[in-house]
């Protein structure tokens, strides 16, 4: 399959960026999350939380995810050539693609293109999730997981979070957000409530992700709490695939 070349300016119209999510006990990287940026002719390079409104309000966001998931499978080609170990890689899917039926379709599609399994990809779907009024969304995140893809839901625990409906969804990990991670370690009640979000996302049968962790002293609480996974600048930030490789 050859590779995604959509260029603006001699640069590709999107380029994934990716950063490791590490098993804290062993240090060992079990997923790359990629984040997505956006070259264009006038505006420079745009980061997700710019383009991806614009997208949603033009319906590009299918045409852009098909990108997206073109250019992870070109990743995934290349980081299991140079040997690199690791578990799967993630993706973000918008909450307009997770509500459009054929997104697994689509994805089927391009993993049997480029001869990749289902569950080496991992969908990371935003908080906004938990607040559909409907069954859409739910419904599309369990038939990705039938599909053999893994899913998590990401920025969770925010004060407005809707916590119970995180039962209504399901999901293989639960990325908590960066907040609570600047919170651990400030007043012991605090870390009390740390512990009781990390123990209701076990006892759902899902994974807690610790996220935005700079320090040991931040991890090993986490995992003390029962947290086994982090991500943040003490796993490593956000680089290009040519950077990762090397």
């Amino acid at each position: 399959m050859p590779e995604t070349r959509t260029n603006v300016g001699g640069l590709r119209a999107i380029e994934l960026n990716y950063r490791p999510l590490r098993d804290i006990a062993s240090g060992r990287t079990v997923c790359y999350l990629a984040r997505t940026h956006l070259n264009t002719p006038g505006l420079g390079i745009l980061m997700p939380e710019s383009f991806r409104p614009v997208a949603e309000q033009n319906n590009k966001s299918s045409d852009l995810f098909h990108l997206e998931l073109l250019q992870l499978a070109e990743a995934l080609r290349n980081l299991k050539e140079s040997g690199r170990f690791f578990n799967w890689i993630c993706i973000d899917m918008p909450l307009s693609i997770l509500r459009d039926s054929t997104a697994s379709a689509l994805a089927d599609k391009i993993c049997e293109q480029s001869k990749i399994t289902p569950n080496i990809i991992c969908f990371k779907i935003p908080e906004q999730t938990l607040y559909q009024s409907d069954s859409v969304a739910a419904d599309n995140t369990a038939r990705l997981r039938r599909r053999g893809y893994h899913i998590i839901l990401e920025n969770f625990g925010e004060i407005s979070c809707p916590y119970i409906r995180l039962s209504e969804l399901s999901v293989d990990y639960v990325m908590l957000s960066p907040s609570i991670t600047y919170s651990v370690g400030k007043k012991e009640r605090t870390d009390q409530a740390v512990n009781s979000i990390i123990t209701f996302i076990n006892d759902l049968g899902m994974e807690p992700i610790a996220d935005g962790v700079q320090n040991s002293t931040q991890a090993e609480a986490f995992y003390e709490f029962g947290c086994n996974y982090c991500a943040g600048p003490l796993s490593g930030d956000y680089v290009q695939l040519s950077e990762l490789l090397e």
